[in-house]
């Protein structure tokens, strides 16, 4: 990317304008790349990023729509744990981009949002257009779901919103923030400059850990249970906490159990991982939590939620630790706080460094945890893949999801693999997590159209690591995050992109067939309104029109192992590789327990 989008001519040596101040600041805080859809309203902040610093550190990266700059910084804080910048182009692009911001506040991710407003002072704005592109105040389209908000009025107050901004977005629990800056300060000439500053003084370190005397009573509790269980929540992607993890559990021997909403936090063919991960628990897990006697939740999503799908509506009998600072965040506006979980021991950390302390202080067990008798409920062998369950396996000629699953599994072979992104009909058994950055999780807010662009920021991250970026989207949430793959292509970011592509919005069929069937009427209507055909669109041809390689559609299960071998062959050629698969709608037996369920 080094050589894409550079400047002529000589840089301004030092800042002279508000918006040089902000952009040197950016600079300072080290954010590698800025995405944007341009617009007027920061055109002074566009111009100081390339005339001043050269459109390096930070890069820009034009997208082609507002939430897809945000998503691609989402994907990214995905796998650094880092905030990248957006900038957003006045109260329409922030507009356009709140449901990306959303996802990201609900995923707990870091992104440095960047608005901008026409000029504060109404006799400066232009006629027209700058009244138009300036709100009261524009922070409050998503105060309800980001940290922290600010519209610095100078170059000095912009200098410290962004350093306040990037230490609020990246300190635990982390989120996006929302910056906006003044068009008339970012286009005001400098009376003085603004001083030198060390961002790392103005970045403290805050990862709150829990007190030894909490550490010590929950050890001791852990180490007192007969069935202790792990709920393996949001965790970072760091190696050395992973091994923390694996440490704690088999010192235990815990069982633990994932799931899909969050990233890979602890490898799903050990012996101690109970039952395949999912959006919900399969039967095993709730076998293995409802025999629980002491429960250690590590940030889990929705425990409150899945502690009542468990046990029913007495609370459990189980004693319940419970590692999260997410009680933090909680707002009258969001419910992403989910039930309110009964808890017998908060612990107000982070988890891994709760894992950590814990590791410390629980000794090793005396006997190995991989010769745990396979016969106890949710245990298999060590190294074991077991097989997909979704539902009675029927061998026909049209393509399942698993089948997709275990051919692209095949066809990566001994490659380090980073999937990005999976469709709710993903069975979590097809595809086992030995590394943190396996899977780096869910869209966070169950925001379709995410996909895309989360998978281009987390193909950004890995550029150059080794490990192959692969996404797997249904075809309603491809669709609408298409244009996503053009940033991909432009800035030559390789990534394989799978469409499980079913042709309709086949969460809705089930919620429509369950209503027809709850209200006695007819439940072959149920995809009307629903099936995305007549005509079929052409989603190799949209990837094609933006450059990237494409596929498809496949129809028959004997086409896809070479079609995915090409595709992977093109990604290591740096490409953009799309393929689209034609797959039967269906989701795994625990999905289609849940929405039964929802439906009544």
């Amino acid at each position: 990317m080094d050589d894409i989008e550079r400047p002529v001519g000589p840089l301004a040596d030092a800042p002279a304008f508000g918006s040089d101040v902000a952009a040197a600041t950016l600079r300072s805080l080290e954010i590698p790349y800025v995405a944007l859809t341009p617009g007027a309203s920061f055109r002074g902040l566009h111009d100081s990023l390339v005339n001043h610093l050269g459109n390096e550190r930070p890069q820009m990266l034009l997208c082609l729509h507002e939430e897809h700059a945000v998503a691609i910084a989402h994907g990214f804080a995905k796998v650094t744990g880092r905030a990248m910048a957006v900038a957003l182009h006045a109260n329409v692009g922030l507009l356009n981009a709140t449901m990306a911001i959303f996802n990201a506040w609900c995923d707990r991710m870091p992104v440095l949002v960047l608005g901008a407003t026409g000029p504060v002072d109404a006799a400066k704005r232009r006629p027209w257009i700058d009244w138009l592109h300036t709100a009261r105040d524009q922070g409050a389209m998503v105060r309800p779901y980001v940290k922290w908000d600010d519209q610095p009025a100078s170059a000095a107050a912009a200098q410290e919103a962004l350093l306040r901004g990037a230490w609020i977005a990246e300190t635990a629990p982390r989120g996006p923030v929302y910056i906006n800056l003044d068009a008339g300060m970012q286009e005001e000439a400098l009376a003085s400059p603004c001083p030198e500053i060390d961002p790392r003084r103005f970045r403290p370190a805050a990862t709150p850990a829990a007190t030894p005397e909490a550490l010590a009573q929950a050890a001791e509790l852990l180490l007192a249970a007969k069935r202790p269980v792990v709920l393996a929540g949001r965790a970072s992607r760091r190696v050395e906490a992973w091994n923390n993890r694996v440490a704690l559990a088999e010192r235990l021997r815990a069982r633990v159990i994932t799931d899909l909403k969050v990233g890979a936090a602890f490898p799903t063919d050990h012996p101690l991982h109970t039952g395949a991960p999912g959006i919900y628990l399969v039967p095993e897990a709730v076998e293995t939590l409802v025999a629980a006697d002491v429960v250690l939740s590590l940030d889990w999503v929705d425990l409150g939620g899945t502690l009542a799908a468990a046990f029913g509506a007495p609370a459990p009998a189980a004693t319940i630790i419970h590692a999260s600072l997410d009680h933090t965040l909680a707002n009258g506006w969001s419910m992403d706080h989910q039930a309110h979980p009964p808890v017998d021991l908060l612990l107000p950390a982070d988890p891994d460094r709760v894992v950590a302390g814990l590791v410390e202080g629980v000794r090793p067990c005396g006997s190995d945890p991989m010769a745990q008798p396979a016969s106890e409920p949710g245990v298999r062998p060590a190294g074991s893949d077991p097989a997909p369950t979704s539902g009675e396996k029927k061998r026909t000629a049209a393509i399942q999801v698993d089948d997709l699953a275990q051919a692209l599994r095949s066809a990566v072979g001994a490659r380090q693999v980073c999937l990005a992104h999976l469709p709710l009909s993903w069975h979590g058994a097809a595809w086992p997590f030995r590394h943190p950055l396996d899977y780096i999780g869910s869209d966070g807010g169950a925001g379709i159209g995410a996909g895309p662009g989360l998978a281009v920021g987390a193909a950004l991250a890995l550029k150059g690591s080794g490990r192959l970026p692969a996404a797997v989207c249904g075809d309603g949430d491809f669709l609408m995050g298409a244009t996503a793959l053009w940033t991909a292509v432009h800035y030559r970011i390789p990534l394989l992109l799978v469409v499980a592509n079913n042709r309709s919005f086949f969460n809705d069929e089930v919620h429509q067939e369950r209503m027809a069937r709850r209200r006695g009427r007819p439940v072959a209507n149920k995809w009307i309104g629903q099936r995305i055909t007549d005509p079929d669109i052409d989603i190799a041809g949209l990837a094609r029109a933006q450059g990237a390689v494409a596929f498809g559609p496949v129809v028959e299960p004997e086409d896809l192992p070479q079609c995915l071998a090409s595709a992977i062959e093109a990604v290591g050629a740096g490409k953009v590789a799309v393929v689209d698969v034609r797959v039967e709608p269906g989701y795994t037996p625990a999905m289609t327990a849940s929405l039964t369920r929802s439906a009544g």
